[in-house]
């Protein structure tokens, strides 16, 4: 496949679809799975829009263009049954946001219940489909616990059919998260904005970054929404086979109880919030053996648990 073609939406009217490589193979083949995501002729993430902007202290009225982050309906559809439409930042990290939600959400148990998935415009051309193939133990498991989400950049546990699906069993971390010094904390935490893309133009979006237990920044992923930028930051991280307990996670966002579960279904064993963790978010985390850390500043965060591990 040529991958400096950019193909139309409809051929000779028919619509293409594009075949990624098998999951047990996306760390061998993860550039041809982004080039890929991007031959369908995506919406591009950021758009340029008129504006009129207005000073207090002059009154001028300034008519000029700004960038403005794009958000598109993502349809995700396991096995050709449609599961979940979500309102997405349409980047290249789109085959990382299917793996991460499916896994964040248990709907896969592991990264090789995923066996390939397909990336098409919505027939009627107003969002994309994530279509995936998974095994039949997943796709059962799936129809046993069956809900519809109706997706908001804002929104968590939105359209489940019961209380009890709420709380997920989650198993508890192997061992203790390993020692980590704030200072590699405040340090990191600087890091962030200057990677920033999309914020930066828009101001608009979210980030899930994760670094190494020295603070260095190894990934990183942005979205209109907290929790889609944290699900394509794990998806890259289950992808690419990162160790969980040597890192850590940083959230741009408050730390909610979804957010931490969804932390805690990878196995990740600290997660560093911007803001404030709820007090569900802290017993989850308690639960699940994670060390929950909030309010990360330049010069200042919060432990809510594990404080032990931490060092100077």
């Amino acid at each position: 496949m040529d991958d400096t073609i950019q193909t139309p939406n409809v051929i000779n009217g028919v619509t293409p679809t594009i075949t990624f490589p098998p999951v047990g193979g996306l760390r061998d083949h993860a550039l041809t799975v982004r080039k890929a995501m991007v031959i369908v002729d995506l919406p591009v993430p950021v758009a340029r829009v008129p504006i009129t902007r207005v000073t207090r202290m002059t009154g001028e009225l300034d008519a000029t263009s700004d960038h403005v982050i794009e958000e598109t309906p993502v349809a995700l559809t396991y096995n050709g049954v449609s599961h979940a439409v979500l309102l997405v930042t349409p980047d290249d990290a789109l085959a990382d946001f299917a793996l991460g939600f499916s896994l964040s959400e248990g709907i896969l148990s592991h990264s090789g219940e995923l066996l390939d998935y397909e990336c098409v415009p919505s027939v009627n051309g107003n969002g994309i489909v994530l279509d995936m193939r998974v095994t039949n133990r997943a796709f059962m498991a799936l129809k046993d616990r069956r809900r519809t989400l109706a997706g908001r950049t804002s929104c968590g546990l939105c359209g489940i059919e019961s209380l009890d699906q709420v709380a997920r069993l989650l198993p508890k971390l192997p061992r203790s998260p390993a020692p980590l010094s704030c200072h590699v904390v405040f340090d990191a935490v600087k890091k962030v904005a200057q990677h920033q893309t999309l914020r930066y133009q828009t101001g608009a979006t979210h980030s899930a970054v994760w670094f190494d237990v020295m603070g260095a920044l190894q990934l990183l992923r942005e979205d209109v929404g907290r929790h889609n930028a944290l699900d394509k930051l794990l998806g890259a991280l289950a992808r690419e086979r990162w160790n969980l307990a040597d890192g850590f996670v940083f959230v741009s966002s408050r730390a909610s109880f979804e957010m931490v579960q969804k932390a805690a279904a990878l196995g990740v064993s600290t997660l560093v919030a911007a803001s404030a963790p709820t007090a569900m978010a802290i017993r989850l985390a308690h639960q699940a053996g994670i060390r929950l850390i909030g309010f990360a500043r330049d010069e200042q965060l919060v432990v809510y648990t594990a404080a032990h591990t931490l060092t100077p």
